[in-house]
């Protein structure tokens, strides 16, 4: 069962309401959460393919799927360290999969590789949203 709680954070100075469980899981933010979970799904397909398709996979995919778990794991309990990683993994995720969707466009037609295309597509929007909202929304201090 959820509850609303009023509480003040001694760290930020911050006030407010936040929803609570009975099993003491907070949801300061909606959104934070979902990009919480974008992040560590991220992550978990990209270790998750390059462990099923290591002789074709790029070698790249293990670095950013720990470096997309490492994102979601501090924005989940919002580490101050959550900005630099996600700006990071920001440049790098959009550097290669920038990388990897020009040599699929050269090397092949659109529609021969769709679903790589769109996967890729939808990955640099889904993580440059993330990373917009993440920077933006920092704590300063």
């Amino acid at each position: 069962m959820e509850k609303l709680i009023y509480y003040q954070s001694y760290y930020s100075g911050r006030k407010g309401y936040k929803m609570t469980s009975e099993t003491g899981f907070k949801i300061e933010n909606l959104i934070v959460l979902l990009f919480t979970i974008f992040y560590a799904a991220a992550g978990i397909i990209q270790i998750g393919y390059f462990a099923i398709a290591s002789s074709t996979a790029p070698p790249h995919l293990p670095v950013l799927g720990i470096l997309s778990l490492l994102t979601a794991f501090s924005l989940f309990k919002m580490y101050k360290w959550t900005v630099p990683l996600a700006a990071v993994l920001f440049i790098t995720g959009i550097t290669l999969a920038a990388t990897t969707l020009s040599n699929s466009l050269a090397l092949q037609e659109f529609g021969d590789a769709m679903l790589l295309n769109l996967a890729l597509i939808i990955y640099m929007i889904a993580l440059l949203i993330a990373s917009l909202y993440v920077i933006a929304k920092r704590q300063t201090s």
